[in-house]
């Protein structure tokens, strides 16, 4: 059984000389969890993804995972 946790965003809203809102400010531990759940999904993705091929485990993910966002950074 899975429960959906609400994550809650403090937000900052940045304003042009219009007051028009043109970004969004949120406290660095926020966008860092923001980050990591988007890395959750995105490995869980990867592992549903290759199911005819050889399965990967999590630890096999992670270190997928890792190499591609360090080519990512490279390029």
């Amino acid at each position: 059984m899975s429960a959906a946790i609400m994550l809650h965003i403090h937000k900052n809203y940045v304003l042009d000389e219009n007051q028009q809102p043109i970004a969004v400010q949120i406290p660095i531990t926020e966008f860092e969890k923001i980050e990591e759940i988007l890395e959750n999904y995105g490995l869980v993705k990867l592992i549903e993804e290759i199911e005819d091929e050889k399965r990967l485990s999590k630890e096999e993910a992670l270190k997928y995972y890792a190499a591609l966002k360090a080519k990512n950074v490279e390029s």
